[in-house]
């Protein structure tokens, strides 16, 4: 897992300032996890996104953005509590999902919003 700067989210997912609408710059679905580290439920899900980014590996990329260190990126996408996880399909929108999901819900979430099977 791969952890994003504004800079950084601007060149692989995203460029939120040139553009008003949703252009995907990445080549296969992503998730990302917004969260911070002194958040306990951010901390018992980052162990389950480490697993699913194995599990997933070559299909889909996974990153994290620390909403302390990137304010701007969590005010962009509207994150008003921890953890969030932003879906991000290929072609289409993302979906935003809040709170400390369960692994099943993580892996239907990515076979239906994402469109990829293990």
């Amino acid at each position: 897992m791969e952890n994003l700067t504004k800079e950084t989210f601007k060149e692989k997912i995203f460029d939120f300032e040139a553009n008003n609408e949703w252009n995907f710059k990445g080549n296969k679905p992503c998730i990302v996890d917004f969260y911070a580290d002194w958040c306990g439920p951010c901390k018992a899900l980052t162990p389950v996104l480490e697993e699913l980014s194995k599990e997933y590996d070559g299909k889909v990329d996974f990153y994290k953005i620390d909403t302390d260190k990137e304010r701007e990126l969590s005010a962009t996408f509207g994150i008003q509590s921890i953890p969030s996880i932003l879906f991000i399909p290929e072609e289409g929108k993302p979906q935003m999902a809040k709170g400390a999901m369960p692994k099943q819900s993580i892996v239907e979430a990515i076979e239906n919003s994402l469109g990829v099977k293990k």
